[in-house]
């Protein structure tokens, strides 16, 4: 079997399915194996400042000053997250991001949210391949606490992911979705 010779981390951007035998593997465990490292470092900060520090260095960019996050913080990957500012993430949140979190400016993230750009291939025999889908985040929307955002959604600017619900599908602006899967519930001012 041939396989893409393009870089893996571009072809992961681009989403879509990565071969688990991909010849270029070996390069993305190193650098799991490393954001593993720092996330211990990560999830022993004492403060918002230091937190920032650290998951800049997972992320490979600068976290703004005005975001905030609270520990423990999970990540697989890092490097494929990007976070706007005036972003509060609460406690406990997990960030699976090797096919791309796009967070806007001015998102609150509840504790326990969970935030998922891998899947699997249904097919017994590509299954330990990976599927890659990236998820947006816009700006002012508030994902509640508990909440599961799946791969490859966008969610719209001021909407709102209701506690508990597990979005599979993309989230309209100014609306309000909950339950599993999500559903529409009202648009916000309704």
């Amino acid at each position: 079997m041939s396989h893409d010779t393009r870089d893996l981390f571009e072809r992961m951007r681009e989403g879509g399915t990565i071969p688990h035998d991909d010849p270029q593997m070996p390069k993305l465990w190193k650098v799991v194996a490393k954001t593993m490292e720092l996330k211990a470092a990560l999830n022993t900060s004492t403060n918002v400042e230091q937190i920032r520090e650290r998951l800049s260095e997972i992320t490979g960019k600068k976290i703004d000053g005005s975001t905030r996050i609270f520990v423990p913080f999970h990540t697989n990957f890092g490097r494929h997250t990007t976070l706007g500012k005036n972003v509060f993430i609460n406690h406990d949140c997990t960030f699976l991001d090797l096919g791309g979190i796009t967070i806007e400016d001015e998102v609150l993230i509840g504790p326990k949210v969970s935030v998922i750009t891998e899947n699997h291939p249904i097919a017994p025999a590509n299954r330990k391949s990976l599927s890659l889908h990236r998820v947006v985040i816009k700006r002012n929307a508030w994902i509640g606490a508990g909440a599961t955002i799946l791969a490859g959604v966008t969610v719209g600017e001021n909407a709102v992911v209701v506690a508990g619900a597990v979005v599979a599908k993309d989230v309209p602006a100014n609306s309000i979705v909950g339950g599993v899967p999500a559903k529409f519930i009202k648009m916000i001012g309704e």
